[in-house]
């Protein structure tokens, strides 16, 4: 490897983005933060969208400091973001409409009528993903009831990694990790889903090639490069899906075996197995697992778990009431409380935007004729204990599935940084868990576009230099019994 290399992530999650420098020599890599920036959706006439002109704007001013900070030393540039949601391009590359946050109620209802033109068994014989009502395809299905103009004037349909690849160097392509975040996808083949596409009366023409992480997607535009102050670096696309990043620096040394675990833990937590193929059968369409794309053609056999959603709607209802808690405190009010007094199903629907996120809870709760927790430890330690449990859940359906007994759970990315919930998952699971890197994400990131770069040569090689500079930290199971007889009573709230 040669010395002093950087690569620069942009790093876009639902919550905030960031531009981040990876720089690798012979010790390792090294990641440095140069932008960080809000995100999140903002309502316009009672809709959910996407600001993605500010997000260009906050983008543009990292990459400056960027040009500032590093100069020469530069190599290449990918984007990475969150799933499922999208931007539609006219053929003269103008926006049509402002793009919809996957939040948006506008999919309410629409899998059921889905299924009475394609059936359920058909859409995930040919996907292999789970059915959320947020996944593009019923995005499209309800943009095509809605606003049938904007789908016949549409020449490019991208995603929002993809999207920003457009603004810095103009390629219209879809890379697969995040292709296959929208059921709209042919887990066998690796291209679009015509047949069922045209069955759901969906235009098929917008849909652009699907290339590969590591691909070389062009030049930085010259205009881009020069209000920056960059030379016009090689446009990358990396994983661009976030979790495909993130699990592509899981610093694992058991790679090509179903006996690892790993969640990438954010506003969402992705629980899975790295699979050499996708999944297909009729287990999996009755356990709702998704086969979502990885590097080199791996698929991410997982589940979505709602996440450290919860945590971050309660914080932010506990500061409209005057309640300013930073997430060390929380959990230490956590901890103080009693233990195992109520369960919620994160995934429940009563979660997933709710007005007012405790309340939620404690309706839950009453509901499920289980004790009410009051207090905000309480409120939050009935999250965190849920949360492991569900985990737990989600690891015995993975391993019937694969039919391998995992041996050991690594969390990533920001939610690897919450001990009493790490902790928890080691309880509930009865499996040595290993938190970190925290920075998956944008490790794996600028690592895919070094291995691009001949910087590195394989996945193993990408896993190598993570655990050679990442720090981690494991946790041993205990209370076993107690765990125990907590999931019994939690595997009865939650399917």
């Amino acid at each position: 490897m040669s010395a002093d290399k950087c690569f620069l992530a942009i790093d876009l999650g639902a919550s905030s983005g960031r531009i981040m420098a990876g720089l690798l020599g012979p010790g390792g890599i090294r990641i440095e933060e140069l932008h960080r920036f809000g995100n999140g959706p903002v309502t316009v006439a009672d809709s959910l969208r996407w600001d993605v002109i500010r997000l260009w704007s906050e983008i543009q001013i990292g990459l400056t400091k960027a040009a500032d900070r590093f100069g020469d030393q530069i190599v290449s540039i990918g984007v990475d973001t969150w799933g499922v949601d999208y931007v539609l391009l006219s053929k003269s590359g103008e926006i049509l409409g402002q793009p919809h946050h996957y939040r948006d109620s506008r999919t309410h209802g629409l899998m059921e009528s889905t299924f009475g033109r394609v059936p359920r068994e058909e859409i995930f014989a040919t996907t292999g993903l789970q059915f959320m009502e947020i996944n593009t395809l019923y995005q499209l299905i309800a943009g095509y009831q809605r606003h049938p103009e904007l789908m016949d004037l549409t020449q490019t349909f991208l995603m929002m990694p993809d999207f920003f690849h457009w603004l810095l160097c103009g390629s219209r392509v879809v890379e697969f990790t995040n292709a296959t975040t929208t059921q709209c996808l042919d887990a066998k083949t690796g291209t679009w889903a015509f047949d069922m596409l045209r069955k759901l009366q969906l235009p098929t023409q917008m849909f652009p090639e699907v290339i590969h992480p590591g691909t070389v997607l062009g030049k930085l535009r010259e205009s881009v490069a020069k209000r920056a102050g960059l030379p016009r670096l090689n446009v990358v696309a990396p994983a661009t899906h976030d979790t495909g990043a993130a699990i592509a620096a899981v610093p694992t040394e058991l790679s090509g075996t179903t006996r690892w675990a790993y969640i990438s833990s954010g506003t969402w937590s992705l629980m899975g197995v790295e699979s050499p193929h996708a999944i297909l059968n009729e287990k999996a369409l009755a356990l709702n697992v998704t086969n979502e794309g990885g590097i080199d053609g791996t698929y991410r056999v997982l589940k979505n778990i709602m996440g450290m959603w919860l945590i971050q709607e309660c914080r932010r209802s506990f500061e409209r009431s005057s309640q300013s808690f930073d997430y060390g405190s929380l959990n230490q009010l956590a901890a103080d409380a009693p233990a195992f007094r109520a369960f919620v199903n994160p995934d429940a629907g009563d979660f997933l935007a709710p007005s007012d996120m405790p309340t939620a809870i404690q309706q839950f709760c009453k509901k499920s004729r289980q004790e009410i927790p009051e207090t905000e430890g309480e409120i939050i330690r009935c999250c965190l204990e849920s949360l492991a449990l569900r985990y737990r859940q989600i690891l015995t359906r993975l391993e019937d599935l694969t039919g391998t007994r995992v041996e050991v759970i690594h969390i990533v990315g920001g939610g690897s940084q919450n001990d009493l919930l790490n902790q928890f998952t080691a309880n509930a699971c009865g499996r040595p868990v290993v938190a970190g890197p925290v920075e998956a994400t944008a490790l794996g990131n600028v690592l895919i576009q070094a291995r691009s770069a001949g910087e590195l040569t394989s996945l193993d090689e990408i896993r190598s230099v993570v655990r050679k500079s990442a720090s981690v930290t494991r946790f041993e199971p205990q209370q076993q019994s107690a765990w125990d007889d907590a999931y019994e009573r939690f595997s009865d709230l939650a399917e």
